[in-house]
């Protein structure tokens, strides 16, 4: 038998090296995978009748979820029509109408549950105040650097209809 060389003795060491970080890597906790910030790829966000939300029609956003359990949460539609006044607070009641529901934003805090693979948001701040003091619960579908989440039992507002919304990673 052939003694092993300094290059094939470096070859196995490099490897099993490697091999060895991506268990730890993939040892994190759901809760650890998850923090970061995220960009919105599809909104899916429907009544029982099938309409659409309006924030939710070629929409674009974003998810952020912090180390210490925070998060910040917008999506809007693009392309929504600009105020006729520049000054939010003298906009006619109806184009401030059409803003606003083409736009959705909260923020709080935010825990996991690993068991289930659950997201939990607790709504401090919301653009639609009846969301303020909710708490959230979606399940969570992780792929790579694709984060599914769905709600099963989505807000009163929706009517019973679906919502998933899919982001990716920002890097």
């Amino acid at each position: 038998m052939k003694p092993l060389s300094v290059r094939s003795l470096f070859t196995i060491v490099l490897v099993l090296a490697l091999s060895s970080g991506k268990s730890v890597a993939q040892q994190q906790s759901l809760r650890e995978q998850l923090v970061g910030a995220w960009e919105l790829v599809s909104c899916d966000r429907t009544t029982a009748s099938g309409a659409k939300q309006p924030y939710c029609v070629n929409s674009y956003g974003i998810l952020i979820l912090d180390a210490s359990g925070r998060y910040a949460h917008m999506i809007g539609s693009r392309g929504r029509p600009k105020l006729t006044n520049n000054n939010r607070l003298d906009a006619p009641a109806e184009e401030f109408k059409a803003a606003a529901q083409g736009f959705v934003a909260n923020f709080g805090t935010w825990s996991v549950n690993e068991r289930d693979r659950t997201i939990t948001r607790h709504y401090e701040g919301a653009l639609f105040p009846n969301s303020e003091g909710r708490v959230g619960k979606m399940s969570v579908t992780l792929v790579g650097d694709e984060l599914t989440l769905r709600d099963p039992n989505p807000p009163p507002d929706l009517d019973q209809g679906q919502v998933v919304t899919v982001y990716r990673r920002v890097k």
